[in-house]
């Protein structure tokens, strides 16, 4: 199925999927009738879809639109076979997912950044507090998609392009301008760079792709990055609203560049940037990014799964650009008859025959180890 009409079917069928997890996580009013047809073990080690239970209901969802194409694939495969379950998910970003989240206005949220345990300027708790006083109960960040962070391109007569942490850092500064800087030059030998202007487009919404990417850049290149790390850009540029706004932006600008996700690049065509963190250029691929995943270290505690990446990471043959989307969900329901509802998607979700597909459309599968991680905490929901 091509993307297109993969999205089309998400959006018109599969919608329904997404949200019926979310629901799970903090309750709503809507009720779902528990009517599973089979045990979801099979699914869970990346079974069939023949072998998947199938609740019934409605749930909501916002945010990352980082995962967007992922979720809508999944909801795709879901509703195929459960077609009794309704998922909604609004693609609006990290920033409105957690705080729609947090203030209980959806039934779970998309965030390419944990659930943020220390206070920010001018807010009252932290998100962690605050979601768990909306649930009633702790709210865990469960690592769903694997989403490589592209440096993506558009440079005529330019098909590889290699980058360091530094370059990488003075061009979204500002301190580089011309594609035929020397610095540019100096790691990319034989290559004919023209005089073209770079023009930088970012993300104008808060995002967590922009999160983390800041986070490479002030963990890989810290002098030539002196700026904040956040959701929200602090580097030069002009700034597109959402992936898909940077990436189009690119795609129509000959000397545009910009941070998306892998899978945006991919549908938009667009030049991607080998990355060389200091063993090597490695071209982005989703091994090397599950590479870089499985060097990452656990912060959260028990079945609240947040991992801490190491952007700096010189690993042989590891994309180190890149960002974990987390499903936040409530650990006890307030509606216990969506619990099986949330259960069925995000068992599906993080199967291995599920996350094996997604890497097919920009995406790079869950390691072994967070994923037995991630379907232990699924099972423990209630």
């Amino acid at each position: 199925m091509k993307l297109q009409s993969r999205r089309q079917l998400a959006s018109v069928t599969g919608v329904a999927l997404v949200s019926t997890l979310a629901l799970a996580g903090c309750g709503s009013n809507n009720n779902t009738t528990a009517s599973s047809t089979a045990s979801s073990s099979a699914s869970a080690a990346g079974g069939s879809s023949s072998s998947t239970a199938c609740p019934t209901g409605t749930l909501n969802g916002e945010g990352s639109t980082a995962q967007k194409n992922a979720i809508q694939q999944v909801i795709a495969d879901y509703q195929t076979t459960c077609s009794g379950a309704t998922v909604n998910y609004n693609a609006t970003g990290s920033g409105a997912g957690v705080k729609q989240f947090t203030a209980g206005q959806v039934d779970f949220g998309g965030s390419d950044s944990s659930l943020k345990s220390t206070p920010t300027a001018g807010t009252t708790g932290t998100e962690q507090t605050n979601a768990d006083k909306t649930c009633g109960s702790p709210a865990w960040n469960l690592p769903m998609v694997t989403g490589p962070i592209a440096v993506a391109y558009n440079l005529k007569g330019v098909p590889k392009l290699v980058l360091t942490p530094s370059v990488t850092a003075k061009i979204f500064n500002g301190a580089i301008t011309t594609w035929n800087d020397p610095a540019i030059a100096a790691i990319n030998k034989g290559v004919t760079l023209p005089a073209t202007p770079i023009k930088i487009f970012f993300r104008s919404d808060e995002s967590g792709t922009t999160d983390n990417f800041t986070k490479y850049l002030k963990g890989a290149a810290p002098s030539d990055w002196p700026a904040a790390t956040g959701k929200k850009w602090t580097g030069k540029g002009e700034g597109k609203q959402a992936s898909s706004g940077v990436s189009n932006a690119v795609k129509s600008t000959d000397g545009g560049i910009t941070y998306t996700e892998w899978s945006y690049a991919k549908d938009d065509k667009l030049g991607i940037a080998q990355i060389d963190n200091g063993a090597g250029p490695v071209v982005l691929s989703g091994p090397a990014v599950s590479k870089a995943v499985s060097a990452a270290r656990q912060t959260g505690a028990g079945n609240n799964i947040v991992l801490k990446l190491d952007y700096a990471t010189k690993v042989p043959g590891a994309y180190p650009i890149l960002l974990v989307t987390y499903e936040l969900v409530c650990s006890k329901a307030k509606s216990p008859a969506k619990v099986a509802l949330l259960k069925s998607f995000l068992t599906t979700f993080a199967s291995t025959g599920e996350q094996t597909k997604l890497q097919d459309i920009g995406y790079a599968p869950l390691p072994a180890s967070i994923q037995a991680q991630v379907n232990t905490a699924i099972a423990a929901l209630s």
